[in-house]
């Protein structure tokens, strides 16, 4: 069984190695197989989902898609550059996980010269799902039957729920649209509206859910500072408990 070493970096000694495997071998037993895009790997969040054990089956990763990301971490361009050493980086970190087979396929299409295109052609030889972030690719893969297993849907839906009457603490970044607002986020990158609170810019302060708006890019939540909220804004239960303690 052969080896496919990558360099990462400038560090000559610092090497990845995933076996290589025929496509038409044990893959096919494992009905459970997951083809992982260039955009995947490179946003990194795999090799932590990887490492929880959520995962099962086996990943696979075919070689074209490694071609591109090599490609992209020797871009002239170095914010290019830097994201595709850290795809690199995620296969190495892929490669440690015991959780799942990682598998790279030694498989091409010729005919086919859009690595995307390639990999529908791949997922539909293996039945087997692709896991994507980039839109274009989850629309054509689903309109052509292939199961999509989208990160930033999962992502999306892993976030807390957030409700009215809830407090948070949250860090005044910038100047919101309107007189007064002041704009913060969440760890997770949801955006937090403060009414008047640009007087705490730079500043991390106590707000009062008052409500959460749901987009197609997103989900916004409106606060007050927890000082101009009404005993009737705050869930009762976390207002007795401060009044105890």
């Amino acid at each position: 069984m052969g080896y496919l070493g990558f360099v990462l970096g400038k560090e000559k000694s610092k090497t990845l190695d995933l076996s290589r495997v025929p496509l038409f071998d044990r893959l096919e037993e494992d009905k459970d197989v997951k083809l992982l895009d260039t955009s995947t790997i490179i946003d990194g969040r795999i090799a932590d989902i990887c490492e929880t054990g959520f995962l099962q089956g086996t990943l696979v990763i075919p070689q074209f898609v490694l071609y591109e990301i090599q490609h992209v971490a020797d871009h002239q361009d170095p914010v290019k550059r830097t994201r595709g050493r850290r795809g690199l980086d995620v296969l190495h970190r892929l490669q440690k996980q015991t959780f799942l087979n990682v598998k790279i396929v030694d498989y091409d299409f010729p005919k086919l010269k859009d690595v995307d295109t390639k990999l529908i052609a791949l997922a539909k030889r293996l039945g087997g799902k692709i896991m994507t972030n980039d839109y274009n690719l989850n629309k054509v893969a689903e309109l052509q039957g292939i199961e999509v297993l989208n990160m930033n849907q999962l992502a999306m839906s892993l976030r807390p729920a957030m409700l009215p009457g809830e407090q948070i603490t949250i860090k005044v970044l910038r100047e919101g649209k309107e007189y007064g607002q002041g704009i913060g986020y969440l760890d997770d990158g949801t955006m937090v509206v403060v009414d008047d609170a640009k007087k705490y810019l730079g500043k991390s302060v106590d707000v009062v859910v008052t409500s959460v708006l749901q987009t197609t890019s997103g989900r916004m939540i409106f606060s007050k500072l927890k000082e101009q909220a009404d005993k009737n804004d705050i869930f009762p239960d976390q207002y007795q408990l401060e009044e105890q303690a």
